[in-house]
């Protein structure tokens, strides 16, 4: 089976959304919950480390390396 890790909301309805890689099928998966403790939820910040975590394979990842400085103008130039 393939795992990937995934940052998603609960509601005050507890209902979950999340959003998924477009290459995910749809169909049936299984779904684990990592909660945070108490003491992870009163450290201010907790869900960005979370987020870092995640985010930092797919920066290095390098089928993101799309773009290089001669691809364009940077934002701040006129136009």
């Amino acid at each position: 089976m393939k795992t990937i890790e995934l940052i998603a909301n609960v509601d005050e309805q507890h209902r979950l959304s999340v959003e998924v890689p477009a290459d995910v099928k749809p169909g049936a998966v299984r779904i684990v919950l990592a909660l945070p403790t108490d003491e992870e939820v009163e450290e201010e910040g907790w869900w960005q480390e979370a987020v870092s975590e995640i985010w930092a394979a797919h920066w290095s990842d390098p089928r993101e390396d799309i773009y290089t400085l001669e691809d364009g103008k940077p934002e701040d130039e006129p136009r």
